[in-house]
């Protein structure tokens, strides 16, 4: 037995689907479980990680199983009641939401829409999906008449990443937030929510959704006790907000229906308490009236109120923990709980639902939470917010999150909540937002491509060619952020050459390995190039880049805003320092000295 039989011995089964849709490279495949796209219980582990041992299993039931008490199963259906044609709506009934028209066995525009958006899903899928609760469309109908693009949020399809923004009581207002609402979107964000606590909430939220080509999702209670205690909250006070909401176009809220007066004493041994907004103002409802959470009370009232509008649940997690100490404990497990029976009323009235995670959670523990709410909500889509691995990096909590919404979006979770470098520190900026959306993007799509979803590895694979062929402007092409690649790139070398300035000409392996005849590196053909030169001078986007570095000084960012093939000592025929065409030498020598170069 040689050294590569002994060692692929060790390679677990590959059953999941290829990520690559055209099979390239020598990688096995995704490690992933085999997905399985069916309807009802079939399709529980669609796209999922394998199970540690001890994991808590996939729920049995769907939101097949928890149907309006109105509608009746058809005679020979009993056993296997999972599919429209089995069930009958009472007569009269006229669907209003993604679910209903799922469980009526219809495919609804949006449903083809999000099926052209999601490559590897057809239109009857994603149907499919809606009905066994395991998917939502976000999509109120009032919003639908703005700009509103139909997108999905659940395990069959891609991972969703969402941007927090909103105007503060001490900063931000109506325009600034439109504007990091257009730069979240150029940045990736699927859905936005806004949380508003300051300013004009109402027409802030309207210009938000006015101009927003991706779902909104809000937190009401927000707007609830504006100008009041909350003490005075009342359900009519709660039915008002949400109506008025809904007929703005909100696609979806959060309401925190899931913190009851039976969870209060578990928070108090917590080093941080309740660290929700939401959270701790209904806490404080339920301990001045002595009362259980109204929300949860008058749960169905508010159900018809979204239904009317076909606004999502996103079910808020108002005992998550804020620190890593507090992660995991009885009062994040037992409100959980309880929002999977939440989740079985909602559905029951004909409401789509998705479920909040946690915020901040040890690597060691996400698997756990990811798959505990599988179970105990059923499939219901996991929105988490990070969650955040170690507490003990402000101003880098991008970056301590994204670990962990990597690991999240593997192990179960459908979208995730952005963390932003701002985070516990103070509102976020513009390039605080897009930074978020990146740390989040990454986590999104490192999930997707090692879960095997059909194609998620297509763009990873071109990049990979180009960066074989050594072709700098393909490569800056296909990467997610263009600007930033080339910027880096040119601060230190601004031809495109057969080397980098991290290796250099002589030590680079790429550049090597295109000579080895036995592998021939870069050998695809569409991503060849003949010979060096000199790119295009930095955009001005490019250079505010490389301004915000603060490496290089006014100057050397100056000449490499109107760069010319006199500053980097090329002829006047041609700018090559590749070597086919000119000795190692000159290559050097162009590498080395081309940053001191007379800026004019």
């Amino acid at each position: 037995m040689n050294h590569a039989e002994r060692v692929f011995g060790y390679l677990p089964a590959i059953e999941a689907s290829d990520p690559s849709s055209i099979h390239a490279g020598t990688t096995p495949g995704s490690f992933a479980r085999a997905p399985r796209l069916a309807s009802g219980r079939a399709g529980a582990l669609t796209y999922s990680s394998p199970d540690t041992p001890g994991m808590p299993q996939a729920s049995e039931k769907t939101a097949w199983d928890f149907m309006p008490a109105d509608w009746t199963l058809r005679p020979g259906f009993e056993g296997r009641h999972e599919s429209a044609e089995a069930w009958q709506a009472p007569e009269g009934f006229q669907p209003i939401t993604q679910l209903e028209f799922a469980r009526l066995g219809q495919i609804t525009p949006e449903m083809f829409r999000v099926a052209e958006r999601e490559h590897h899903l057809t239109p009857e899928q994603i149907r499919d999906e809606v009905a066994a609760g395991r998917m939502v469309i976000p999509a109120n109908r009032q919003h639908l008449q703005y700009q509103l693009e139909p997108m999905c949020i659940g395990r069959a399809s891609k991972t969703k990443i969402n941007a927090n923004m909103g105007a503060s009581p001490v900063s931000s207002g109506t325009d600034e937030e439109v504007e990091k609402l257009r730069w979240a979107e150029r940045w990736g964000a699927d859905t936005v929510m806004d949380l508003s606590t300051g300013g004009d909430l109402d027409a802030c939220r309207d210009a938000i959704i006015r101009n927003s080509t991706v779902p909104i999702g809000t937190v009401p209670i927000y707007s609830m006790i504006i100008g009041r205690r909350i003490e005075s909250l009342s359900i009519e006070i709660v039915l008002q907000t949400l109506q008025h909401q809904a007929q703005q176009g909100v696609d979806y809220f959060t309401i925190h229906a899931g913190v009851l007066q039976e969870h209060l004493p578990y928070v108090k041994d917590r080093l941080i308490g309740i660290v929700s907004r939401g959270g701790s103002l209904l806490a404080k409802w339920m301990i001045h009236h002595n009362q259980q959470n109204l929300m949860y009370t008058h749960w169905e009232a508010i159900c018809q109120v979204m239904r009317q509008y076909d606004v999502t649940f996103s079910i808020g997690d108002g005992l998550r923990p804020g620190g890593l100490a507090d992660a995991t404990d009885i009062a994040q497990l037992a409100e959980l709980s309880t929002l999977g029976e939440l989740t079985e009323r909602a559905w029951r009235c004909g409401v789509q639902v998705m479920i909040e995670g946690p915020g901040h959670v040890p690597l060691d523990q996400i698997e756990f939470n990811m798959k505990l709410q599988r179970r105990l909500c059923h499939g219901a889509p996991f929105y988490v917010l990070g969650p955040l691995v170690t507490d003990m990096f402000p101003g880098y909590d991008h970056i301590t999150s994204c670990i962990g919404a990597t690991n999240a979006a593997w192990h179960g979770a459908s979208m995730l909540c952005y963390v932003t470098p701002k985070e516990h520190l103070g509102l976020p900026k513009k390039d605080d937002v897009k930074q978020g959306c990146i740390a989040y993007k990454i986590a999104a799509h490192a999930a997707d491509v090692a879960l095997g979803i059909p194609g998620t590895r297509d763009r990873d694979d071109e990049l990979t060619k180009a960066r074989a062929a050594l072709n700098w402007q393909k490569h800056f092409e296909l990467s997610f952020d263009p600007d930033t690649a080339r910027a880096y790139h040119d601060e230190d070398l601004d031809v495109d050459t057969d080397f980098c300035a991290m290796c250099g000409h002589d030590w680079c392996s790429v550049r090597i390995s295109k000579e080895i005849q036995l592998f021939a590196s870069g050998k695809a053909e569409e991503f060849q190039w003949n010979k060096s030169k000199v790119s295009d001078a930095l955009t001005a986007e490019q250079r505010e880049i490389l301004e915000k570095r603060g490496v290089l000084s006014p100057e050397e960012i100056h000449r490499l805003a109107g760069k010319t093939r006199k500053s980097v000592g090329a002829d006047a025929g041609k700018a090559d320092c590749h070597s086919d065409y000119v000795d190692d030498d000159q290559a050097l020598k162009i590498q080395l000295v081309q940053l001191q170069s007379d800026p004019s």
